[in-house]
């Protein structure tokens, strides 16, 4: 993953809360972020959160306008995200924005701007602030896939029991969330990207 560092002037935080569309009870991330933070670097911030390894593409969809990663086959004009900041983007307390993680599980997220802070001196940006429940595994198939995928791990007499919770790497706990560990995956994402 590249640099999520924030550069040395900070002039507001911007604070989102992200949520995966079609999911009840709510999955969902309250995350604190530089306004001169890039699009990119908000993907970023939200594929740690979630506990994803960033390997699909992605967009994020403001006003009719197309954001992500540029692709010269791509004939529907896409932004190029690591040229947009956050505090360029025509947003404004309680507007929204949509961002899609792999277009073939097709995660929906909606985002949307609570307020906007003074920076803290006793906070490191970008924080994770609140959030809840696990969010589906890479690859398992979208909404329906994790539905299914949820009722194998249930069941242990699911004739895909054994080998769902295996291909989840022995566990999946779908109500778990931890603060503390998306902000340690970001202080660990920061202290890679000042070494290089």
């Amino acid at each position: 993953m590249s640099r999520i560092m924030p550069s040395k002037r900070l002039d507001n935080i911007l604070q989102f809360c992200v949520w995966l569309e079609d999911f009840e009870p709510r999955i969902w991330r309250r995350i604190q972020v530089p306004d001169n933070f890039t699009l990119k670097q908000l993907h970023q911030v939200i594929q740690i959160a979630m506990c994803w390894q960033d390997s699909h593409l992605h967009d994020f969809t403001l006003n009719d306008k197309r954001y992500g990663e540029p692709n010269p086959e791509d004939e529907e004009g896409l932004i190029d995200e690591r040229t947009v900041r956050l505090r360029d983007l025509p947003l404004s307390i309680g507007s929204s924005m949509s961002y899609e993680y792999d277009f073939g599980d097709c995660w929906r997220h909606r985002i949307v701007l609570e307020k906007t802070l003074p920076v803290a001196q006793d906070v490191i940006y970008p924080a994770c602030i609140a959030g809840a429940r696990s969010a589906p595994p890479e690859d398992v198939g979208g909404a329906g896939g994790y539905a299914e995928f949820l009722e194998a791990i249930a069941d242990p007499k699911h004739e895909e029991h054994d080998e769902m919770l295996e291909w989840a790497g022995g566990q999946f706990a779908p109500d778990a969330f931890s603060k503390s560990e998306v902000n340690e995956r970001l202080r660990r994402t920061q202290r890679r990207a000042r070494k290089r």
